[in-house]
């Protein structure tokens, strides 16, 4: 049974087994590699997506629970990483090796939707989930800053 849903605002369908974790859906039937896969059980965050707005961790929602819901990746988040929080990623060379950055990206994300003008207590605690081998967690609290002062309306400056 087909199970459709819209991915980065396209109408999706695929035929998969139902308890297929999403992630695996859109890497391995969608291919959309931009999302990683870090540990497999929602504790590093290398896997967020968002799902109807929410930061949601792919490797273990089901491709069932998403039908004829809307799902954003990586790929779907700007067209050329025009988006805020992309062009503050890279305006604070926040990458070291890159393997997190997707999900930290997408967490980062849904953290301005809900708090234009974050607190480093904000960030910390909406970042918590994510991890970073790399230990660039400093880069990501100043890029966040950075991509919150982006927003229309705000100046633009490095916080």
């Amino acid at each position: 049974m087909a199970i459709s849903f819209t991915l980065n605002g396209k109408p999706q369908s695929v035929d998969v087994s139902p308890d297929m974790p999403l992630l695996w859906v859109l890497r391995d039937t969608l291919n959309m590699t931009g999302t990683k896969f870090g540990c497999g059980m929602a504790l590093c965050g290398a896997c967020t997506v968002h799902i109807n707005g929410e930061a949601t961790r792919s490797c273990i929602t089901t491709i069932s629970s998403v039908a004829g819901k809307k799902i954003t990746t990586i790929e779907g988040l700007s067209a050329g990483g025009s988006h805020p929080v992309q062009q503050a990623w890279m305006e604070e060379d926040v990458p070291q090796c890159g393997y997190c950055q997707s999900g930290q990206i997408m967490s980062a994300v849904a953290l301005l939707s809900k708090k234009p003008n974050p607190t480093d207590a904000d960030i910390d605690d909406a970042m918590s989930g994510n991890i970073c081998r790399c230990g660039t967690y400093q880069r990501i609290r100043k890029a966040i800053h950075r991509a919150a002062s982006m927003q229309p309306g705000k100046a633009k400056s490095a916080a």
